[in-house]
């Protein structure tokens, strides 16, 4: 499923139109990314909970030239399921 699907989903579900289906899911995504953007967690109980974690730095490899590069510690953005989204 894409995002126009989703919103047409949204709009079928709610019986609203597609245009507010796609502003309510605009700004959920945005509401979402700005609170990780600040290092805060979001939770949606009964669907999952969004994070930022810390990966450390590491070695790696370039797969052309086979030489150890060293790959810079980063923040990703976790998702863990909740119970009802889990099968």
């Amino acid at each position: 499923m894409n995002k126009s699907e989703l919103i047409d989903f949204m709009a079928a579900e709610a019986g609203i139109t597609k245009k507010d289906a796609g502003k309510a899911l605009n700004a959920l995504m945005k509401g979402v990314g700005k609170e990780l953007t600040k290092g805060e967690k979001v939770t949606l109980v009964g669907f999952g909970t969004w994070c930022v974690v810390d990966k450390a730095a590491r070695t790696g490899r370039n797969p052309k030239t086979q030489q150890k590069i060293t790959i810079p510690a980063k923040k990703v953005v976790k998702f863990k399921p909740g119970a009802d989204l889990k099968m």
